[in-house]
């Protein structure tokens, strides 16, 4: 009998969405295997994004699958239909072996009123101070609080059971890992309430492997964390604590561990998920890693010539339509328009002058966020651009690989998991 398929303590999730960078990708984890650490890499790409390039799953697996062939990689490595519901997942069950499982778009809907109250009934271990190791504390949960929650959580685990059993129906049980998602909501979940999500979970029988919460602050896209970064570990380590405690009570998977939806690029919190893991022996899912479109217009403009061309041209265009392209993002990106400059004025602009204002350093005086964050949305741009933009890729793989690789090990899987 075949073992279930399990998620290593960590792993790290990137995106890929030209599906031009998977053995650069590979070599930041072969890196860091070198260094001591193992991290898998998950390649995940979501119904959006592909809907936007007009590419296929079968596409994000079979650059993995190269990759891992030319780098002789023997560890596990997987490829996740990112944020998928049951209208979108059908076109990612042949490629596919892991599904985050998106359900924020359920919360607060209302649930059957007999089935909340069942829920609460069948759950007596959920209702006075609950002792968590880890958490100095007890948590306090009220039955008004254990009802009210499970009102605005119910529906959404059951929508998350619906999807996973197709998923399980077209892919066999244990043939693939689970993530719930739950980030892309109006507030962050309490410790409390996640404990009580997680028992809904395996109430569902959803073997969840990793689930994303979401945590207090904002995760602008392609772009550092703005908030409290001591409320941030506080939080992470609450949650970690209480996954700890729910696999102790529930008949979930062992490996159970956050997922952190990072937006990419949210250095200011890696320091504290390193002590946090740290300190519980936790392992965690850093997603998405890396910003690799971002990596390949820096190694285009660091190369010259028609790189360089094209990267300025790419910007103007996504300057010319940036309302378009910003309204999906809305809630996740914060851009002043007075740090844009025109496209008159970047087509002035020297290769160095390029690069520094778009590479996430934010030392450099150079760096322009607002310019950062209009590119992160504007990947669109170059997909129009079809095989004028793949053929330059190709022409500058070795400079853009180098920028890709250097950047998702040292500036995210050193950070993390090796707290450099």
């Amino acid at each position: 009998m075949s073992r279930n398929i399990e998620l290593p303590k960590y792993s790290i999730g990137v995106g890929d969405r030209f599906a031009h960078q998977a053995k650069a990708q590979l070599a930041a984890c072969i890196q860091a295997a070198d260094d001591g650490v193992e991290v898998i890499p998950v390649w995940n790409k979501s119904n959006r994004e592909h809907t936007i390039i007009g590419s296929e799953p079968a596409s994000t697996r079979a650059a993995a699958d190269a990759a891992v062939k030319a780098l002789d990689w023997a560890k596990p490595y997987f490829c996740d239909a990112d944020h998928i519901g049951l209208a979108t997942v059908d076109r990612f069950f042949d490629a596919c072996d892991f599904y985050t499982i998106d359900v924020a778009d359920f919360i607060a809907k209302p649930a059957d009123p007999a089935t909340v109250d069942s829920f609460v009934r069948s759950h007596p271990e959920l209702l006075g101070e609950i002792k968590i190791d880890g958490i100095d504390q007890p948590l306090t949960i009220h039955p008004e609080f254990l009802a009210k929650t499970t009102r605005k959580f119910l529906a959404a685990i059951q929508q998350a059971g619906a999807i996973y059993r197709k998923i399980e129906s077209n892919k066999g049980q244990g043939k693939f890992i689970t993530e719930i998602s739950m980030d892309e909501t109006d507030s962050p979940q309490t410790p409390a309430e996640l404990l009580i999500i997680i028992a809904a979970a395996a109430g569902e029988g959803i073997p969840l492997q990793t689930i994303a919460p979401k945590f207090s602050g904002r995760f602008n896209k392609g772009v550092d964390y703005v908030g409290d970064v001591s409320q941030f570990e506080r939080e992470f380590a609450l949650d970690v604590a209480a996954i700890a405690h729910a696999v102790k009570q529930y008949p979930l998977p062992q490996n159970l561990k956050l997922s952190v939806h990072s937006g990419s690029d949210k250095f200011s919190i890696y320091a504290p998920i390193h002590r946090t893991i740290e300190k519980f022996d936790a392992g965690v899912h850093l997603k998405t890693a890396g910003t690799t479109w971002l990596e390949e217009l820096i190694g285009m403009a660091e190369a010259g010539g028609e790189g360089l061309v094209l990267a300025k041209e790419i910007y103007g265009q996504a300057y010319d339509h940036r309302e378009e392209l910003c309204a999906p993002y809305a809630t996740v990106i914060h851009i002043e328009p007075s740090k844009l400059p025109s496209p008159q004025e970047m087509a002035r602009w020297s290769s160095e002058q390029y690069t520094a204002a778009l590479r996430h350093d934010p030392a450099s005086p150079a760096y322009n966020s607002s310019v950062r964050q209009l590119l992160h949305v504007g990947f669109k741009v170059a997909a129009k651009m079809g095989s004028r933009y793949l053929e330059l890729l190709e022409a500058n793989e070795s400079i853009i690989a180098r920028n890709v690789a250097e950047n998702l090990y040292e500036r995210h899987i050193s950070p993390v998991f090796l707290g450099k």
